[in-house]
């Protein structure tokens, strides 16, 4: 009983547990880690992949999956750093433009999921190549340069915390919001534990999937003008892998893979804040650039048994996996 007991309180709060020691052991292996400039700068750099988490959050709270996140956050914001650039565009009406372009390619991916039935990995995966591809085709695969005023941007400041975090707050709290304090997120969640019975009961199955792709869309390409601005540029390799390093983000820090499960802020916040610091601590140390891979690689793969535990798709004694 003690065994089955101590096993139970590790997985439900292993993840904070390995949090902590990693932590710990980074601020106490190197002497930059443990100071606030650093972790402004961790808080800084995970901004992006904060945000775009916390859209694809709710597509996995539903129950199904959007791998296309980091094509439509490279395709919305090449549309807006072409148009500044050729066409002179305000700046503004460009980052609504880019908006707007992450809400109509997750309008897409809705459409194909919900009316069209096609499974959410299978639609998203073809969407995820359709829109590189077309992004690629638009940018000629070369660097696409913000104007000088936007570049600085990058850099700005609230007294001495940087202005994106301010942004990932927000809209982090909002995102929370919606899916806590709403009939939305309440949808979802019941979507997520049970379609079929959330159909029986009247509830709008597909209108709330449909919606939450197009909020993941948004927030993709949200995500994506805090790199571009970030990095003074859109670079062919803008959302390369984000999809999955957000879906690492999402079940690391607690929300099931197998939806109906989860919360925003106690998830999001410490899931990206983990690969950031992980990076950020064996950056610190001097390893090896490719040892990141190598250790997250573990995180997502304890992360997801962990999961499967949870949701009772594994059992703690040996031979009686359902």
């Amino acid at each position: 009983m003690k065994i089955k007991t101590s096993a139970d309180m590790l997985i439900k709060n292993g993840f904070f547990i390995v949090f902590a020691l990693a932590f710990l052991l980074f601020a106490t292996m190197t002497d930059h880690f443990f100071k606030a400039q650093n972790i402004l700068n961790i808080l800084h750099t995970m901004a992006p992949l904060a945000i775009t988490a916390s859209g694809l959050a709710l597509v996995v709270i539903s129950g199904r999956l959007d791998i296309s996140v980091g094509s439509t956050a490279f395709l919305s914001c090449a549309v807006g750093a072409l148009l500044m650039k050729n066409s002179g565009l305000d700046p503004i009406l460009a980052a609504i433009l880019v908006l707007a372009c992450g809400a109509l390619l997750g309008a897409v991916n809705g459409f194909i999921v919900t009316v069209l039935n096609v499974n959410s990995l299978i639609a998203t995966l073809g969407t995820m190549i359709a829109y590189r591809g077309v992004a690629l085709a638009l940018t000629d695969a070369l660097l696409v340069q913000l104007p000088e005023p936007i570049r600085v941007l990058g850099n700005a400041h609230i007294g001495p915390v940087p202005t994106d975090i301010f942004i990932m707050l927000i809209v982090l709290v909002g995102v929370h919001l919606l899916l806590e304090k709403t009939s939305f997120g309440r949808q979802l969640v019941a979507i997520g534990n049970d379609i079929a019975i959330a159909r029986k009961v009247g509830l709008p199955v597909d209108r709330t999937g449909f919606l939450s792709f197009v909020l993941a869309g948004t927030l993709a390409s949200a995500g994506g003008i805090l790199t571009t601005v970030q990095n003074g540029a859109v670079s062919p390799f803008l959302g390369s892998g984000l999809e999955f390093t957000a879906l690492a983000v999402v079940v690391v820090g607690g929300i099931s893979l197998v939806g109906g499960r989860g919360t925003i802020l106690l998830a999001i916040i410490p899931g990206a804040f983990i690969f950031e610091m992980i990076r950020n601590g064996l950056t610190n140390l001097g390893a090896n650039p490719y040892s990141y891979r190598l250790v997250g690689g573990a995180v997502i793969f304890a992360a997801m048994y962990a999961d499967a535990l949870k949701s009772g798709r594994l059992s703690l004694k040996r031979g009686t996996n359902p």
